[in-house]
């Protein structure tokens, strides 16, 4: 595939992913998980992307240990985010690549 090709498409899946999380937070759903996701397949390609995900994930951190959530259950939320980025991963690369 073209790289030219290959670095819109995913700027396209990303951006369309990310405004879905964005979207998400206004209407019911898992919106910042999303988003992170978005992000996540945005710096596959483009290092601002990568800086923000990076700094979003400090805030996250820290507003989960401001929330007093549980280690256990910031762990599970991290396993979940984790697995639902992978099967996105896997959709994007076996569908869409």
């Amino acid at each position: 595939m073209n790289p030219g090709l290959k670095r819109f498409l995913v700027g396209v899946v990303g951006g369309l992913v990310t405004l879905l999380g964005v979207v998400a937070l206004i209407a019911p759903g898992p919106g910042w998980l999303i988003i992170f996701t978005g992000l996540g397949i945005l710096a596959t390609e483009f290092a601002w992307a990568a800086r923000a995900l990076t700094k979003a994930r400090g805030i996250a951190s820290r507003a989960a240990s401001s929330a007093r959530i549980k280690k256990e259950h910031q762990l599970i939320l991290l396993a979940v985010g984790t697995f639902i980025s992978l099967v996105l991963l896997v959709i994007y690369y076996e569908y869409l690549r």
